[in-house]
Formats: C-alpha cells, sequence, structure tokens
C-alpha cells in the first residue's frame, strides 16, 4: 500500500549575522510548522509513528546544512530531511555581510486508509 500526502505547509527563515545555513534552514522549518494544525491524528485514532514527513529545504549552500540534526528536530513522524540548491544570500554592499534566506516544504504522507 502507498502512501497518500495529506498536508504541505511552505516556510521561510534566515540567519542574518552568522551565515548559518543549518540555523537559516532550521527557522523556515520551524515556520512552517507554525502554520499547521493536524486534528487527523485526534479524529481518527491514527498513530503519529504512521506519519512519513518529508521536509526538503532550498538554500544556496545545500552541503553546509546539517539535514541529519535538522531531522532530529521534528516533533512527530519518521522524518527526513533533504537540502536543495535555492534559498537566497543577500550581502550588504556596505559591509560585505551576507544574510541567509533559506525555503522550506514540509510534506506530511500517511498510508492510504481504506473508505
Amino acid at each position: 500500500m502507498s502512501d497518500q500526502r495529506f498536508i504541505i505547509e511552505m516556510g521561510m527563515g534566515n540567519d542574518l549575522y552568522g551565515q548559518d545555513y543549518t540555523k537559516a534552514a532550521g527557522r523556515a522549518i520551524e515556520d512552517a510548522l507554525r502554520h499547521s494544525s493536524i486534528p487527523l491524528f485526534e479524529a481518527t485514532g491514527l498513530s503519529h509513528g504512521a506519519m512519513r514527513v518529508v521536509v526538503t529545504v532550498g538554500v544556496q549552500d545545500p552541503e553546509a546544512v546539517d539535514c541529519a540534526a535538522l531531522s532530529g528536530k521534528l516533533p512527530r513522524g519518521r522524518a527526513s530531511v533533504t537540502a536543495v540548491k535555492g534559498g537566497l544570500n543577500v550581502t550588504n554592499p556596505d559591509n560585505g555581510n551576507v544574510i541567509v534566506i533559506a525555503s522550506a516544504a514540509v510534506e506530511a504522507f500517511l498510508p492510504k486508509q481504506a473508505g
């Protein structure tokens, strides 16, 4: 039986001073999660453990993201995080500081339910 996506949320996060891609990605994930409330589990009695969570974060330097650390911070389900090229770096021309901006898509899947 294959999984069926039942939610997708998007978020944005940044690191203003440290040029930390993992921090910016984590904030983007948190932003997406703050937009979600899923009463499905209480309504159906399904376990959160049945949910597969797939997170994709976009940053300018995907190799600099600690995906394992981010997946460990997700509160529910069996989570995986993948970093891809995306997001945005903005350089302040006055002092050279780089602002790292990340985007995130958080998708949740459950096994297809009968009926």
